[in-house]
């Protein structure tokens, strides 16, 4: 089994399943987390980032924080970190405004990657409960391209580079608007899937080209999206009819779907985890092969068997966890 990093709206766990071990983070209690990552080559190491407090990590496997790049990122509101897939000290970080950093030193030290907000598109880009303003959701490497990336702002566009920032395209036709989370994988070249507010996608050509297959999605507010490890034409998604039933607990009803191959989306209800009425969207991530993890409201799950069955992981979760959304999940197997 693997470590498992979880993060909720004001606190992180770091779950180790298997030896049945659960360690907090209280350096983070009572911040508005947003993100974390980690990377199986440093496992050591981990990043969150919040809302209000910048950029914190870990040195020591998630037992102690402490907030780093305060000096080179511009705005206290991290929204979205990641790892390279290629390089352990590599680390991207998005924010509020949107403004995408990458450090080259395990987080020591930061620069601007710039010229994100120069698109044509960024006139149009806005956050609906925040208007005024956007920010980076979502960074997605490509693990076959150091110098690709995929960069979600939400809402209004997903770009990417293919030099590691120094240059920036703009969204094209058939891409999302409002994308949340994304997914690669280290044996499918080009390809990438994406869950936006505004609908699932994936691309097959590195994101000059999007397909939207959603027969059998019957919601397409998509939240999270994780690929099984052993096998890319197996994705999950968890999504909801909308904001509301996604993010507030008092009118939450979302689900968790699969799709293998090109089958239509299959509902996982009655296997095992919860879904539905009062279950704020699930943070997904995936494992070993065939092994998935949800987070959401009400706990952590795991399934063996690629959402065929899931059982909880017993984690001695704050009682306020009930009314709030999960916010990152990492997992290193």
């Amino acid at each position: 089994m693997a470590t498992v990093h979880a993060a909720m709206r004001d606190h992180v766990r770091v779950v180790d399943p298997e030896a049945g071990t659960v360690a907090a983070a209280p350096d983070l209690d009572g911040r508005a987390l947003e993100c974390v990552a980690v990377h199986p080559a440093a496992p050591d190491r981990v990043f969150v980032g919040t809302f209000e407090s910048g950029l914190w990590r870990s040195t020591d496997d998630g037992e102690r924080f402490e907030r780093v790049g305060a000096d080179a990122l511009e705005q206290d509101a991290v929204t979205a970190v990641t790892v390279s897939p290629n390089d352990p000290d590599v680390i991207w970080a998005g924010t509020e405004p949107s403004r995408v950093y990458r450090s080259t030193d395990g987080g020591e030290t930061w620069e601007h990657r710039d010229g994100l907000v120069d698109l044509p598109s960024s006139d149009g880009w806005a956050f609906p409960p925040r208007p005024h303003t956007h920010h980076v959701r979502w960074i997605e490497p490509d693990p076959h391209d150091p110098g690709h990336l995929y960069v979600a702002v939400e809402a209004g566009a997903l770009v990417t580079t293919d030099d590691g920032g120094e240059t920036w395209d703009d969204r094209v036709p058939g891409s999302r608007r409002d994308t949340h989370s994304m997914a690669t994988h280290p044996d499918a070249p080009n390809r990438a899937w994406g869950a936006a507010g505004d609908g699932y996608a994936e691309t097959a050509d590195g994101g000059e080209t999007w397909s939207h297959p959603q027969t059998g999605l019957d919601r397409t507010y998509c939240w999270s999206v994780a690929v099984d490890a052993g096998d890319p034409d197996r994705v999950l998604v968890s999504a909801a009819r909308g904001a509301r039933e996604a993010h507030t607990a008092a009118s939450a009803e979302t689900y968790v779907y699969r799709r293998v191959g090109d089958a239509d989306w299959e509902r996982l209800d009655g296997r095992g985890l919860p879904l539905g009425e009062g279950v704020t969207r699930p943070v997904l991530a995936a494992g070993d092969p065939g092994e998935f993890y949800a987070l959401s409201n009400r706990g952590l799950y795991r399934t063996p068997d690629a959402g065929d069955s899931w059982d909880e992981v017993a984690v001695d979760w704050p009682d306020r966890i009930a009314d709030q959304t999960a916010r990152g999940l990492a997992v290193l197997p």
